[in-house]
């Protein structure tokens, strides 16, 4: 299990080492000091995603399906609204990809206030999907109405001036479904589907999908009370001498996941003493212990990630920002090509999809599909930074696009696809390629253009599954369709009158044997 964890953390962060190594050596050079930096980040986050897995399969997940299980046994709908807020309020708090992007805006938003915001929407929406399922709603009503109430938000703001805001508020719902939250909300997800007697895919999908939409919600609203003008994404990086960075920053993270991890922990205690009392010794310590490697974990990774991997994503951004600007929309569509298939969650995604079409959908299609769409979704990116055009020209045709789909495709690919979107955007995006639009945006625009053009980048990668998914679900279905058609209209050819054996003749002279009559007496014979 620890050298699988091991693996999948080699594959997430190894093509994004070589492609900075590259780089380093040929259009944006580095310090020595700079790259000895990122090559001990890239340790750092590949032991602590590792140790960071282990906890969420020991801890997570199992606190997931107990909570989602026991909360919907309990049939009373306060109850179970509460701890669905409550509970998907606490788990959002310790994403740290949402750590990660609250960190760049803390000079100007208070970085626990933007956390404690994305966080209550993402607990309003766990509520909504826990409902759903109870209730029989159609998850695309749900995802329509809500995406609705996006855009109107979204024109609102537009209207009076703050579409700089806009790129933000959609970032915060692509980071907050990450390696977090994802295992934990999908777990209570399928938790509350099977105590329902829904196991079907249509109940246990879409939690995710919901969740991803109450952050941005939460966070356009906080955008009609803050001055827009005066926000400039800055960077945390501690300066000094290597020991004095990765140490100030070690201790610095230290308390911010203990922050973060504290109230899960809590919460799991009074679960444990009060709800499920009768919860075997073993399966107590195994969720112990996977909270301790779910904050050691984290403490490492996000280490790696602020002192190693943001950094040097920065300093690339800069660089080819200020000499050469056109290379990043094809760089943009490289690093996008490959950084899904190096997100582990993604690999996950991809072997469900194929078991619950029973193997229709290969797995191998499917990522070879984000792969190329995400690629897309990034190069647009880039291209916004280099080009300066407003999100809306991508966001919009995206997701209404998305929204057609959704009316055709077979309803487990519009759960799954949605689900999707937050998988694909982890925490890869967040420390490297966002500080990687951001140096860019820098170079090419100022400081006040990362608002503009910079951020967004998460939200491109999260809204292109969406896309991509669903138009695979539909073709598949089509060819299902057709292949059905193509078998009605193949001829039926009766079978060929199978031939009477002819028997043979029966010799003049062959004695007729003489049948013994049947008879239930058993003879005696004297001796």
């Amino acid at each position: 299990m620890v050298w699988s964890k091991i693996k999948e953390s080699l594959i997430s962060v190894l093509p994004i080492a070589a492609i900075v190594v590259v780089l380093s050596l040929t259009l944006a050079p580095m310090e020595g000091g700079a790259i000895i930096a990122f090559l001990v980040g890239c340790v750092l986050v590949i032991g602590g995603m590792s140790l960071f897995a282990i906890g969420a399969d020991a801890a997570m997940i199992p606190i997931g399906e107990l909570v989602g299980s026991a909360t919907t046994k309990t049939r009373n709908l306060t109850v179970i609204i509460v701890v669905s807020i409550l509970i998907g309020a606490i788990i959002t708090v310790a994403e740290p990809d949402l750590s990660v992007l609250a960190a760049g805006l803390a000079a100007h938003i208070n970085k626990w206030l933007l956390i404690s915001l994305v966080a209550v929407g993402v607990g309003i929406f766990l509520a909504l999907s826990m409902l759903r399922v109870i209730f029989g709603i159609s998850l695309r009503l749900l995802l329509l109405i809500s995406y609705g109430v996006v855009f109107a938000l979204a024109l609102a703001l537009t209207l009076l001036g703050k579409e700089a805001f806009l790129p933000l508020a959609f970032d915060s719902g692509g980071v907050t479904t990450g390696p977090m939250t994802v295992p934990f909300i999908i777990a209570m997800g399928l938790g509350v589907a099977n105590i329902g007697g829904k196991s079907g895919s249509d109940e246990s999908f879409g939690f995710v999908a919901l969740a991803s939409v109450g952050p941005i919600i939460s966070v356009m609203l906080l955008g009609f009370f803050i001055d827009v003008t005066k926000i400039v994404p800055t960077s945390e990086e501690i300066t000094g001498g290597f020991f004095r960075v990765f140490g100030l920053t070690f201790l610095d993270q230290m308390k911010d996941v203990a922050i973060s991890i504290g109230p899960i922990a809590a919460f799991f205690l009074i679960f444990r003493f009060t709800a499920n009392r009768n919860m075997p010794i073993q399966t107590f310590w195994r969720i112990v212990f996977g909270l301790l490697y779910t904050y050691f974990g984290l403490v490492i990774f996000m280490t790696g990630a602020h002192a190693g991997f943001s950094a040097a994503g920065r300093a690339i951004g800069l660089a080819l920002g200020t000499n050469y600007p056109y290379t990043l929309v094809p760089l943009g569509f490289l690093i996008g090509f490959m950084i899904v298939a190096a997100e582990p969650a993604v690999h996950v995604l991809n072997e469900q999809i194929e078991k619950i079409s029973g193997g229709t959908i290969k797995k191998n299609r499917v990522m070879l599909t984000m792969m190329f769409g995400v690629a897309i979704s990034v190069g647009l990116s880039m291209l916004r930074v280099v080009f300066n055009f407003t999100i809306w020209w991508l966001i919009l045709p995206g997701y209404a696009l998305a929204a057609i789909l959704a009316l055709f495709t077979p309803k487990t690919y519009t759960a799954i696809a949605f689900d999707s979107g937050g998988v694909a955007s982890g925490p890869m995006t967040a420390t490297f390629l966002l500080p990687l639009a951001t140096g860019a945006c820098i170079a090419i625009n100022g400081e006040q253009g990362v608002m503009r053009f910079a951020y967004g980048l998460v939200a491109m990668v999260a809204m292109t599954p969406l896309i991509v998914l669903q138009a695979l679900g539909l073709l598949s279905a089509l060819n299902a369709k057709l292949a059905a058609r193509r078998l009605q209209r193949v001829p039926v050819v009766p079978p060929a009158p199978a031939e009477t054996p002819v028997s043979a003749p029966t010799p003049v002279d062959a004695p007729v044997p003489t049948p013994v009559p049947a008879t239930d007496e058993i003879e005696v014979i004297d001796l």
